[in-house]
């Protein structure tokens, strides 16, 4: 879909807003969603490093919003250490995503857990402030949609990438090949599995990322072999080469690339660290332009989701057009659910209010899901409800799925 003149008007508003806080005597200021990532600590080590490279001096990561997804402890676990990190660095650390956004010129939204990213990126986009999105940029392939819709409805620049694309070798491979014209790519890295994401969203979606970095944007179906151990996902381009995502769960996991070209094949895909995809991340907060195009990321999305139809359908081959279209036309229903000091809950499905019990909430989203495909739902729990009781509850809602969490 192509942006409109008048999306592209309100775009360039908002480069021009970074210009010219670029151009003032203080840093770019920027602000952190979600301290739930060893990416948090690493990130503003290196562009808070006086030292480090010269276009990090135009920046300051200032500010942070914990976040957290309590029935994730992924996320959960985290998120006390590396606030307290922020803190003692000198981060002031906010009670909510809009006062943080008040107060910079740019976020990194990295909540570890990316069902949050869609309702977490929502203020970021109605206050025009350009944004990073860690991986994977939604919990859903309809999050990622509603991602790149927002952005085209408000103008708001947005870019997410993993820190394999930057490898060097493979952007080599991709825009200056040794080996030749590439014909194909295996690519391999770690998958471990999380409940609350759809399979190779996790963390398989490295070596997605890096198969597509190599082979360019344009897959058109895929199939995939699953075992406990490892996933095999065969994807097939657009002008018939095949790439390959081997991800593994048993034994070593090395990130690294294949690459088969006309004039020889290469192993590539040593780590690089994180300072590369910084660079790239600051690259575009000074030019508002995204590195990467919304058709390649959503088709990374849409790869791995069709991955997940074809396990189901026993390994038949599902094209990235069927699972974008599924996508699309799924039936969703966002609720906000209150709790009470009473330990009540406020089902507010944006139609209908009721104030329910703890054991109503299960009956509540399967009367729901009789009608929509998906029910996302929004815990605000700002009155702070006991914990074994927010355990409970998250047990009773465990068939819809979470959106936010506010605290």
């Amino acid at each position: 879909m192509k942006i409109s003149v008048s999306v592209s008007a309100a775009l360039s508003v908002v480069f021009l807003s970074v210009a010219s806080v670029l151009g003032a005597d203080d840093a770019f200021r920027l602000g952190v969603i979600g301290a739930t990532t060893s990416h948090v600590p690493a990130f503003v080590k290196t562009i808070n490093n006086p030292d480090g490279a010269d276009i990090f001096k135009k920046f300051e990561v200032v500010g942070v919003y914990p976040g957290g997804a309590p029935d994730n402890l992924d996320s959960w676990n985290r998120v006390h250490e590396y606030t307290q990190f922020c803190e003692d660095a000198g981060l002031k650390v906010y009670d909510t995503v809009e006062e943080l956004v008040e107060n910079v010129d740019g976020i990194l939204l990295e909540s570890v857990d990316g069902r949050l990213h869609l309702e977490q990126a929502k203020p970021v986009f109605a206050a025009k402030k350009p944004l990073f999105i860690d991986k994977p940029l939604g919990g859903s392939l309809r999050d990622v949609l509603d991602i790149f819709k927002l952005s085209e409805e408000t103008g708001v620049p947005v870019f997410t990438a993993s820190s394999l694309r930057y490898v060097k070798a493979y952007q080599e491979m991709r825009n200056a090949s040794p080996i030749g014209a590439v014909l194909g790519c295996d690519a391999t890295s770690p998958a471990p599995l999380n409940t609350k994401h759809p399979s190779l969203y996790w963390y398989g979606i490295h070596g997605v990322e890096s198969l597509f970095t190599v082979m360019g944007p344009d897959c058109v179906s895929v199939s995939r072999t699953f075992t406990p151990g490892a996933d095999v996902v065969v994807g097939v381009w657009k002008d018939r080469r095949i790439g390959v995502f081997r991800g593994i769960r048993k034994g070593e996991a090395p990130y690294s690339c294949k690459v088969y070209g006309e004039k020889g094949v290469a192993n590539v895909g040593d780590y690089e660290g994180y300072e590369p995809l910084l660079l790239e991340i600051c690259k575009f907060f000074e030019t508002g332009v995204s590195p990467v195009s919304k058709e390649e990321t959503i088709n990374i999305f849409a790869f791995m989701t069709a991955a997940d139809m074809s396990r189901k359908e026993k390994g038949k081959s599902v094209t990235l057009a069927e699972a974008i279209e599924a996508a699309e036309n799924e039936k969703q229903l966002t609720v906000t659910i209150t709790t009470t000091d009473r330990s009540q809950f406020i089902w507010n499905d944006g139609s209908d209010e009721k104030t329910l019990e703890l054991d109503d909430l299960e009956e509540a989203v399967e009367d729901a899901l009789e009608d929509y495909d998906v029910v996302r739902y929004i815990l605000d729990d700002r009155a702070g409800i006991p914990a074994d009781t927010l355990s409970k509850a998250l047990e009773h809602l465990e068939n819809a799925r979470l959106a936010n969490y506010i605290y």
